[in-house]
């Protein structure tokens, strides 16, 4: 017998996947949302008219296919890519995807899957281990210092134990914002030139999704990409282009490494309408990121300003950041702070290691409400 469309049944979700909930952080509407590092500064007006035209030409092949390898986006990345750190790539050494979330799947997919490793250093961003989990790859986290630095030799001792096929990097890292030294990632890509993973080396992914906000002097990891073919730099348009609602990750790396991810990506997975958007907004790059160094100078405000703040006598503690945002910490309940500030309008993030928050870098006014709600809700 056929069961009636209102009968309960249970459905043969995968074992590994059973008591899991959907990733996401919360989305609540109040007047200073500083929980998902978002750009505060929402695209000006020229930009506006420029992603119209750009989306509207687009509009009017939509009975087409998109162009599945899309050049010419590739080829004003690497443009981009080449103003922005000096780093010169070929197009085709470039990948773009919906988000640096697929950017980071489609790795997963190419480098993983059973019987394989991927190995990160917690704390470190939550979704890694369920791009792991949803390739069937095996997830290690292995550990940073106290000061969420980390120890190049620990590392490279923890890469010959487990002998990975993927090691991610991130830089400036999430949820601490903390920038990796150049000898640290090199110390990195040398072990994984010798583990053999099936006869390879170990591919090693640098998460650069926070790249723009790093202090002067602070190199991105493209410097390396000439040295090392097994190392891919991750980049997203989420942060600093403030086009988090576009959806568009991208990453830099040898044509080989390129041409495996075109293996497993979706046919036309970025739409043409995505395309558009992207290149819109890399015409107008030098505007959208105009917010920039103001969002680096509150962050170093934000930081000062909450290690000059004690709490039941002790200074409070806020991590180094090159990102947009900043861990701040450590509160007995830091559960009943997050909320002390959402009851006055402030929402951020309940993330990082035990009794830590974090708190996007918004606004001036964004900030000053996030500073005099903290001081009241934790009795600063």
């Amino acid at each position: 017998m056929t069961p009636r469309a209102d009968t309960p049944i249970t459905l043969p979700l995968r074992p590994d996947l059973a008591g899991e909930v959907p990733y996401g952080a919360p989305q609540i509407d109040v007047p200073h949302l500083l929980n998902v590092n978002e750009n505060p500064y929402p695209p000006g007006p020229q930009v506006v008219a420029t992603l119209a035209e750009y989306v509207s030409a687009a509009a009017s092949t939509l009975n087409r296919y998109p162009d599945r390898d899309f050049p010419a986006l590739r080829s004003d990345l690497a443009d981009y890519l080449a103003q922005e750190s000096g780093v010169r790539v070929a197009p085709e050494q470039v990948w773009a995807a919906n988000g640096s979330n697929e950017v980071m799947l489609h790795l997963m997919q190419a480098f993983g899957g059973p019987g394989r490793t991927a190995l990160s250093f917690a704390p470190t961003y939550s979704m890694y281990p369920e791009y792991a989990r949803d390739t069937h790859t095996r997830w290690v986290a292995g550990r940073r210092e106290e000061d969420f630095t980390l120890d190049p030799e620990v590392a490279v001792a923890t890469l010959r134990e487990h002998t990975p096929s993927i090691v991610i990097l991130t830089s400036p890292n999430n949820p601490t914002g903390t920038a990796m030294p150049f000898s640290t990632i090199e110390a990195v890509c040398e072990a994984a030139l010798e583990l053999d993973v099936d006869g390879s080396p170990a591919v090693v992914v640098v998460d650069e999704a926070y790249a723009e906000f790093r202090r002067a002097g602070v190199p991105s990891a493209l410097e390396l990409l000439e040295r090392y073919p097994n190392l891919a730099v991750s980049r997203t348009m989420s942060k600093a282009f403030a086009l988090a609602g576009a959806r568009v990750g991208y990453l830099a790396g040898s044509t080989d490494l390129v041409d495996a991810l075109r293996i497993v990506r979706l046919p036309y997975h970025l739409s043409a309408v995505t395309q558009a958007t992207a290149r819109a907004a890399l015409a107008h790059a030098p505007a959208l990121l105009a917010q920039v160094d103001s969002l680096r100078t509150e962050r170093d405000a934000t930081v000062a300003w909450l290690r000059a703040q004690t709490l039941d006598g002790r200074p409070l503690q806020a991590a180094e950041s090159d990102s947009n945002f900043v861990l701040f910490g450590t509160f007995d309940d830091r559960h009943a702070v997050w909320q002390g500030l959402l009851d006055r309008g402030v929402l951020i993030r309940e993330t990082g290691p035990e009794g830590w928050l974090r708190v996007s870098i918004g606004t001036p006014q964004d900030m000053i409400a996030f500073k005099d709600a903290l001081v009241e809700v934790a009795g600063l």
